[in-house]
């Protein structure tokens, strides 16, 4: 007899988006996916058990928490309600559902998840660290030495479990007997250290023995002290140590012994420390390892450390947190070999390893003892075959390997610092193999959800193109670029693309991490900053370019990232610890729209540049940066509405819902005529003297214009038909090409999708001449660019000396339009509880397209594909779920797995015109459409 109930089995048990973690909040989110092979499956209940011993949990006794049989469908976003938790505790959990029959299905595999250090008292370690910078001088760079930490320490009993918890001021790599522990890079990230620095945690248990043991550290500078962004070129007074000039660690161990004691040794004065091999280090500038100076077994018992130097203690800041790190971790995420090795001069190669990525290398080489072997990277190469750096602009980005002549040969790796690049121009070696160079992808571990794929081999490398992008400029934050003297966390490509991500990867728990620290960086006026972590000095000002302050339609990152990821993950504990900052910013916009609901030209001229931003690298006549501000204080007023229903502040949700209408009358009353047609007061803004590339001139009427005010529902009915009327117009105009930046590329495919153009959307991402993202990929590109004409063939690398990234993945923000529309995953409740399938079908240019998501719900896929007469279409519905498909076709030309259409197997069935729309459930799906 079966006792349960068929097949419905809670799968991925996560904590804080995460499997088997550390967490320090006080009562984790748990989360788990169901699968069931019947159709229509549902849960109708669940149970949790949390136990204080895997034991207890095998034998279902929730000691510390059993939240019996709760009648409800949620499988996320569920609070821990058991016993209070504490500092160290691990506890383990599992869980089972009832289905849509109120039958109970087995109990899932056990998970666990471990308490961090909860309050700062919990912290019995010193910050400790060494200068090396009291005689260093360097004509160019500031790069000192890094230093070596050590301590030995003696254990007289039998080890249970150790766990290491460990921060730093700048960056830190941690041994144990000689192990490395973990697999991490850029511990512990950026943040501002003035306001929080986080910790990381790992169960060292294996790397502990009785006995002598030996702890080891090697610090660098990092973000907290190196070089940061482009304040070298720009001249700032200041170029590095903006948090601080010595960088630091505090490191504890805690101990339990089989005896049940628990011991803990932590990072204070008696520590020593000397200078290590790594002889330069920075972020940007790259390192250089003299192997000459190596201190053999300096990390291991038995090492002489009687000559090394007492360390330097620090006092903690009282208003600095301390917290564990709540993203994922850089890690190494994938290898490449070369692809060609290209002799370009004496002793020195070209290697090409075939893709765009950030990240580092390894070396493998034979040599004499000083023997230098020089690395240059780049992510292009001239037409002569050299290799492009210009771009990088003040940023070295350099690394030296100076051997110490090993017979064997020697293996280095940099270990604090990363570039952006395709192309290593290896110097200093008679010959080089491919086993001479490995490229080493780094990003932020974010977890793989989204594939995408099509009959077009052009839009498939495109798909790549974005993904690797992606990779590349999400390490710990959302980076503009990975390659030059900037690097950093630019909000509005962040807001722009967030949505993609979502799509790509599971990137809950990176932006949990970086809208704190988007928070952290808001102004006291209320507006929120151009990027974040933003380096402020002593009087509050930004510390790497004075003018860089706030800017419409990037600072509403602050907004628009929170919603997305609610809106993705159904997660409203980010809208609760955001809300504050959220409100402080639209009190802002009301404040600077003096309460006239819309914004003005000239509204913005305070700021440098005048306007702000506006359409970043768009084409031709520019877009009112007024215009483009007074579009998103609507649009966030819209969101704030929604997220406060989320939430239960449903005063506030009714008052943003009105600020939305007020404004977007303003905006309707001011910046258009009689017809509808947008249009602006040209004369305010001059010769456009101070604007982003003013001297272009300024126009209401543009594509960026109606694509955004049709995205932001900000136009409806007629007035929505003749938005997309004009908009699909004036790409014809502009022969049948596209003429958006920043701002106004996201929004375009879909607006012209909406409005009935679905013909010029695809034949706009299909285009491969200038400009278009086909464009880059038929010039071979591997990743997105910054510009449009990064590369043309008429005048090649024409903005190389200024801005001119070939990892840029603010126009990879199509990624949004190609899942929503070309494969239709459009989400309808939060966490694509409910979502559509309405894919946009062309008349010409594809034949199939096929995509897969896994939400937080589970599994979600679709695919269709004209064949002859017919289409075809395969959808997956996951478990706990319902999908309104949108079939193009009258109801009795389409049958659904091999019968026609009968109302009783569905939720619900809508007959229109053109189009069958069938609510379903979970469950896979074939569908064909006849004689299309």
């Amino acid at each position: 007899m079966n006792l349960y109930a068929e097949g419905i089995l809670p799968v991925n048990l996560r904590t804080e988006y995460k499997i088997n973690p550390f967490v320090d909040v006080i009562s984790p989110r748990l989360s788990w996916e169901l699968t069931s092979p019947v159709n229509n499956q549902f849960q109708s209940a669940y149970q949790i058990i949390v136990s204080s011993s895997q034991d207890l949990c095998a034998s279902s006794k929730g000691d510390t928490w059993d939240s019996g049989k709760i009648e409800s469908s949620a499988t996320n976003q569920i609070k821990y309600a058991g016993k209070e938790l504490h500092s160290g505790m691990r506890v383990w959990w599992k869980v089972r559902a009832w289905d849509k029959n109120g039958d109970v299905g087995p109990w899932s595999e056990m998970a666990y998840w471990e308490m961090g250090l909860l309050e700062k008292k919990d912290w019995k370690a010193d910050w400790i660290g060494l200068d090396l910078r009291e005689n260093f001088t360097d004509s160019e760079y500031d790069l000192p030495p890094t230093p070596y930490l050590r301590k030995n320490i003696q254990l007289r009993k039998e080890v249970k479990s150790a766990r290491l918890y460990i921060s730093a001021l700048g960056l830190v790599e941690f041994k144990i007997n000689g192990n490395k522990v973990g697999d991490d890079y850029f511990v512990p990230g950026w943040t501002d250290y003035n306001e929080r620095v986080y910790y990381q945690a790992y169960d060292v248990t294996d790397l502990i023995k009785p006995g002598e043991n030996t702890l080891g550290a090697h610090l660098s500078y990092g973000w907290y002290s190196g070089y940061l962004g482009y304040a070298l070129l720009v001249g700032t007074s200041k170029v590095r140590d903006f948090y601080g000039r010595t960088p630091l660690m505090k490191a504890q161990v805690r101990i339990e012994y089989t005896d049940g004691s628990t011991d803990y040794i932590v990072s204070d004065k008696d520590w020593k420390g000397c200078s290590s091999p790594l002889i330069e280090s920075d972020m940007l500038q790259g390192e250089m390892y003299d192997a000459r100076k190596e201190i053999a077994g300096w990390d291991k018992p038995g090492f002489d450390d009687s000559d090394w130097e007492e360390v330097l203690s620090s006092e903690d800041s009282p208003q600095r947190e301390i917290e564990l790190y709540p993203g994922n971790p850089v890690r190494v995420i994938d290898e490449f070999t070369p692809r060609e090795i290209i002799p370009s001069g004496d002793k020195k190669h070209i290697v090409d390893l075939g893709q765009n990525f950030a990240g580092i290398i390894r070396l493998k080489v034979k040599g004499n003892p000083g023997d230098t072997v020089t690395l240059r990277y780049g992510e292009m190469l001239h037409p002569d075959g050299r290799l492009v750096t210009e771009n990088l602009r003040r940023a070295r980005a350099t690394d030296y390997y100076i051997l110490k002549g090993d017979p064997n040969g020697e293996t280095w790796m940099p270990t604090f610092t990363f570039h952006g690049f395709q192309y290593v121009e290896v110097s200093g070696l008679d010959e080089v193999s491919d086993r001479t160079i490995t490229g080493l992808a780094l990003s932020s571990d974010t977890k793989l959800v989204g594939d995408f794929d099509t009959d077009s081999p052009m839009l498939n490398q495109l798909y790549s193109n974005i993904v690797w992008t992606q990779f590349a400029n999400y390490i710990d934050i959302p980076t503009d670029c990975p390659q030059r003297d900037e690097r950093l966390g630019w909000t509005g490509d962040a807001q722009i693309y967030v949505k993609s991500a979502t799509f790509n990867t599971d990137v809950a728990a990176f932006y949990t991490k970086w809208v704190r620290d988007l928070n952290d960086a808001q102004w006291s006026n209320g507006a929120y900053p151009i990027y974040a972590p933003m380096p402020k000095t002593d009087l509050a000002t930004p510390a790497i370019r004075g003018t860089d302050k706030y800017s419409p339609g990037w600072s509403e990152a602050g907004i628009i990232c929170p919603y997305e990821i609610y809106e993705t993950y159904g997660d409203t504990e980010i809208v609760k610890s955001s809300w504050e900052n959220m409100v402080a910013y639209m009190e802002f916009l009301k404040e600077k729209s003096g309460g006239d609901y819309v914004f003005e030209e000239g509204a913005f001229e305070e700021i440098s540049p005048k306007g702000g931003f506006g359409d970043w690298l768009s084409v031709g006549k520019k877009t009112p940066p007024d215009l483009l501000a007074t579009m998103y204080y609507a649009y966030c007023a819209e969101l704030m509405g929604a997220m406060a229903d989320a939430i239960g502040k449903k005063e506030e949700a009714g008052n943003y819902r009105e600020l939305f209408k007020k404004i977007k009358e303003s905006m309707v009353r001011h910046y258009t005529d009689e017809s509808g047609k947008f249009v602006t007061d040209t004369l305010v803004y001059g010769d456009g003297s101070g604007y982003v590339d003013g001297q272009l001139g300024f126009r209401g009427h543009t594509q960026t214009a109606y694509a955004n005010a049709i995205y932001m529902g900000l136009v409806e009915g007629e007035d929505k038909r003749k938005a997309g009327d004009w908009l699909s117009d004036l790409v014809a105009g502009n022969d049948g090409k596209l003429a958006t930046g920043f701002l106004g590329f996201k929004p375009l495919l879909p607006a012209l999708s909406t409005t009935g153009h679905i013909q010029t959307a695809y034949d706009l991402i299909l285009s491969t001449e200038y400009p278009s993202l086909g464009f880059e990929v038929v010039n071979g590109a591997t990743s997105i660019w910054e510009r449009w004409d990064s590369y043309t063939l008429d005048e090649g690398f024409v903005h190389n000396a200024s801005m001119n990234s070939f990892s840029h993945y603010a126009f990879g923000s199509v990624c949004e339009w190609m899942f929503e529309f070309m494969a239709g995953i459009q989400v309808v409740d939060p966490g694509y509880r409910s979502f559509s399938i309405n894919p946009v079908i062309p008349q010409k240019g594809l034949s199939n397209v096929s995509a897969t998501y896994h939400s937080i719900n589970g599994l979600i896929e679709s695919a269709w594909e004209k064949t002859g007469n017919d289409l075809i279409m395969d959808i997956t519905v996951p478990v706990n779920t319902t999908a309104n498909i949108c079939i193009p076709g009258q109801m009795d030309k389409i049958t659904i797995n091999g019968e026609g259409i009968k109302t009783d197997k569905f939720l619900f069935v809508d007959r229109r015109a053109d189009m069958t729309i069938v609510k379903t459930g979970s469950g896979k799906y074939k569908i064909k459409v006849s004689d299309r």
